[in-house]
């Protein structure tokens, strides 16, 4: 008797762009970013029931949750189908993402919504637009675009040009204000100019800014101050917010109390946003806490990993940049669950309710999924990365 035989869906041979895709995008990393997005529909079925009691004309227990899946399917989607791009594709998007961000985030102080004292959002009736999350793939994408133009010494003032829209973003997140989405994409857009070769004494003045800037942010928003305080001096200060979801942490232990069986949630302000974290560690404890991290670490450190052996210097230090935004912004909503820095209204990737964070966060991996793909030329073996020429 005959062994059945089972064919794959693709073959190395077809040249059909979906076939292609498949054989050439990392699928660990795929796989990963599509495991993530699964915890987050999951876990927003046990913070869904909790989130609702904040909100008294929202009668179905399941209403975030149903949401959230829309949501995941809408990013999902988008990255998907970004992943799909050349880089070439990845440049022309990212800048019409960074245009379009910026555009509507100059009209946010006449038609955003205010919310608790920010205007970061447009209403488009049962849903809302936040511009800043997509201004930040956007620019990173678009600033390692103008260090590799500026490298090529063919007159681009490359460098000109990405400070340029990185100071505009950046005022345009203050004025809002958006005190924590600043500093992510100040972080991130230090990266990358280091990583395109910028000159340490550049780095030095650079940070020097930043120094300054956060300094001046600090006396000039009342917030930014009461933050700190209650983190610097939590017996002084209302801090029912953090203390909350340390209790939530707490009592998850190692296992964490069963599905469902979370109580602090019930108490925790924001949690199926800003505290999702703290829902999931309550439930399901230490294990899957360590589960969520392990994920975020395998894509940062397998994505730069990939990065760093691109030989085009604009796919290397785009893709590194974006792979660093993805950890950086989920180290820092951990950080704040953990009380370890001031609290700051910034989602987890891929967890997080919402649906600007889902499709935004589904557009930066689709960039990074495109720019890493397995190319010809891309990734020649052996080969040294190329000599960089210093920007000045």
């Amino acid at each position: 008797m005959t062994a059945p035989t089972y064919s794959h869906p693709f073959s190395r041979n077809d040249q059909g762009a979906i076939a292609q895709w498949f054989w050439t995008v990392d699928r660990g990393l795929l796989g990963a970013a599509l495991a993530l997005v699964g915890l987050g529909v999951a876990l927003s079925f046990a913070s869904s029931p909790a989130a609702i009691l904040a909100d008294e004309s929202i009668s179905d227990p399941f209403h975030y949750s149903w949401r959230m899946i829309a949501f995941a399917s809408v990013g999902v989607t988008t990255m998907l189908v970004a992943s799909l791009l050349s880089p070439r594709g990845v440049r022309r998007i990212a800048l019409l993402a960074l245009v379009g961000a910026i555009g509507v985030m100059a009209l946010l102080p006449f038609i955003g919504d205010e919310v608790k004292g920010a205007a970061r959002w447009i209403n488009l009736g049962p849903f809302s637009l936040q511009p800043s999350e997509f201004a930040k793939p956007g620019l990173i994408v678009f600033a390692a675009w103008m260090f590799a133009e500026g490298q090529k010494g063919q007159g681009v003032p490359g460098v000109s040009i990405a400070f340029a829209a990185y100071l505009l973003s950046v005022a345009l997140l203050v004025i809002q204000p958006d005190i924590g989405q600043t500093l992510l994409i100040t972080t991130t857009f230090m990266a990358v100019f280091f990583m395109a070769g910028v000159p340490l004494k550049w780095m030095a003045v650079l940070a020097g800014l930043v120094v300054a800037g956060v300094t001046s942010i600090y006396f000039l928003f009342d917030h930014v101050q009461s933050r700190v305080a209650k983190f610097l001096s939590p017996g002084a200060e209302d801090t029912h917010q953090i203390d909350r979801a340390s209790e939530a942490i707490r009592a998850g232990g190692l296992v964490g109390r069963g599905v469902g069986e979370g109580v602090m949630k019930r108490s925790v302000p924001d949690l199926h946003t800003d505290f999702i974290y703290s829902v999931g560690a309550e439930e399901f404890g230490l294990v899957l806490s360590l589960i969520l991290i392990g994920l975020y670490a395998f894509i940062v450190i397998r994505g730069m990993s990939r990065a760093m052996k691109l030989n085009d210097p604009f796919e290397q230090t785009a893709a590194a940049g974006l792979f660093m935004l993805i950890g950086l912004q989920a180290c820092i909503n951990v950080a704040v669950n953990l009380n370890l820095i001031p609290t700051k209204g910034m989602t987890l990737p891929f967890i997080s309710y919402g649906g600007s964070s889902m499709v935004a966060m589904g557009l930066t991996m689709g960039f990074a999924l495109a720019l890493t793909r397995r190319r010809p030329g891309a990734y020649e073996p052996g080969a040294s990365l190329p000599q960089r020429r210093i920007l000045r």
